[in-house]
């Protein structure tokens, strides 16, 4: 080997090093490789390592998006259009699988450069532990980080990191069919409590306004998540579990219970489509206007309504509370992950700032397109301030709602398990639903232990 060709490697060497502590940054590694007489070659080392991505992309602008964002928000593909080359692709995902990212991260490698579907406490703790994203922290502007709500900012933030650029934000919320309750004779009024929710419930079935009284999603994050926060937000343990044995969870089963007697006999089965996740039970009773009571996110109603006979007869209101209750719910956004193997951060992130503040997109998602009407929100304050300030024509009324039930809305903490703890105990719980087990205190300790027993094996 040569003396320059020696002293050429010693130098890359040292170079990377000091890039991975931090001691230079990525223009100054350029410079000192171009110095060295590496060229090109320098910048292609670094962008095949794990340390930083590359200053000279070998491929475009590469996002991958989970298929039900497409669908439901038409706007995307104009965004795209101002991304030149963009290679845009559907994730390889189903039912909140990760596994193809999982597998590439362990080859040091990643197809796409970001992943827009991401939900903090779905999946996000263990893309991070399988060393599949990166923080933001080293690449988002300043601006935009402070002008995130700051109970969303934090459901992205693991040890004070920003794992999660949030997008679609959903809260968990009440609904009713007007036509239908106004057939029971009922008030045109969220009920505020679930004995007032029950009493109604019960008022449309024995009036025969419709089969069902009300109706909610059996996946337990979107139910007995939702409504034990009505009752306490203490429900989580100092690991970030969700304690299924607390009083308030406790209170929450035995009040599905109570709605799963008046509602669609298929009201736990799994949904038609995504795993299992999406296409569930209650949506399709609710589209085919046979429930009165509706709790779920609030863009489920706002999309199942379109199939009325008159989707104005919808109505939306807070998620009820227990009579002695804190009164809150559940939130989460659908955000943005930074691949760690992936390329083009920087271009990925005025192509993600360009995207979730898409004034067409914020408007298709509130006031609905022909391919839906999903009724996400932003994440953004900017964005609230500006139309509190000027407030569009075609804004309805619900944004209102939506924006101040998140300021009682508290979401569900990130952990390993955060998504499949609900999994692993709903079959469980179900055998009380159905009446198959009669001890609820029993049944959830029952979870408790199978989640447990699930984590102990690795």
């Amino acid at each position: 080997m040569s003396i320059r060709k020696e002293k050429e490697l010693l130098l890359q060497a040292s170079s990377r090093e000091a890039l991975r502590r931090g001691e230079i940054d990525r223009r100054e590694f350029l410079a000192r490789s171009l110095m060295a007489g590496l060229g090109m070659a320098g910048v292609g080392v670094v962008g095949k390592s794990s340390i930083m991505p590359a200053l000279a992309q070998d491929r475009p602008l590469t996002p991958t998006f989970y298929q039900w964002i497409q669908d439901l928000h038409p706007s995307i593909p104009k965004v795209n259009e101002r991304f030149p080359g963009i290679n845009y692709q559907i994730a390889p995902v189903e039912g909140f699988g990760i596994e193809r990212f999982v597998a590439e991260a362990k080859n040091g490698e990643s197809t796409w450069d970001v992943y827009v579907g991401q939900t903090p406490f779905v999946e996000m703790t263990a893309m991070i532990k399988a060393g599949v994203i990166e923080p933001w922290d080293d690449y988002i502007p300043k601006d935009v980080l402070d002008d995130m709500i700051p109970s969303i900012r934090a459901e992205g933030t693991v040890d004070g990191k920003l794992y999660g650029w949030p997008f679609l934000l959903d809260v968990i919320g009440n609904s009713w069919h007007s036509g239908i309750t106004g057939k029971a004779g009922l008030p045109d009024k969220a009920p505020e409590t679930w004995d007032e929710h029950m009493a109604n419930a019960k008022a449309v079935v024995d009036s025969k306004a419709a089969p069902y009284g009300a109706a909610y999603d059996a996946r337990g994050w979107r139910s007995l998540a939702p409504m034990t926060h009505s009752m306490s937000t203490d429900v989580y343990t100092p690991e970030g579990l969700f304690n299924f044995e607390s009083d308030a969870a406790i209170s929450a089963l035995q009040l599905m219970k109570q709605i799963y007697a008046m509602s669609t006999p298929d009201l736990l089965l799994e949904g038609s489509s995504d795993g299992g996740v999406n296409g569930t039970p209650d949506e399709v009773a609710v589209a085919a206007q046979r429930v009165g009571y509706y709790s779920k996110y609030f863009n489920a109603p706002l999309r199942m309504a379109q199939y009325w006979d008159d989707p104005k007869a919808l109505r939306l209101g807070p998620l009820p509370k227990f009579a002695n209750g804190e009164g809150s719910t559940v939130f989460w956004t659908t955000g943005c992950a930074l691949f760690k193997h992936g390329k083009n951060k920087e271009k990925v992130v005025e192509y993600i700032r360009a995207l979730t503040y898409d004034p067409q997109i914020w408007q298709d998602s509130i006031v609905g397109t022909a391919s839906g009407h999903p009724g996400h929100l932003p994440p953004y304050k900017s964005i609230y301030a500006g139309w509190d300030a000027n407030k569009p024509d075609w804004m309805p009324e619900f944004v209102g709602l939506v924006r101040g039930q998140l300021d009682r809305a508290k979401a569900i903490s990130n952990h390993l398990f955060g998504l499949q703890q609900f999994v692993i105990g709903k079959p469980i719980w179900d055998a009380y639903l159905k009446g198959e087990e009669t001890d609820e205190k029993a049944v959830m300790k029952k979870v408790t232990e199978a989640v447990q027993a699930e984590m102990n094996r690795g």
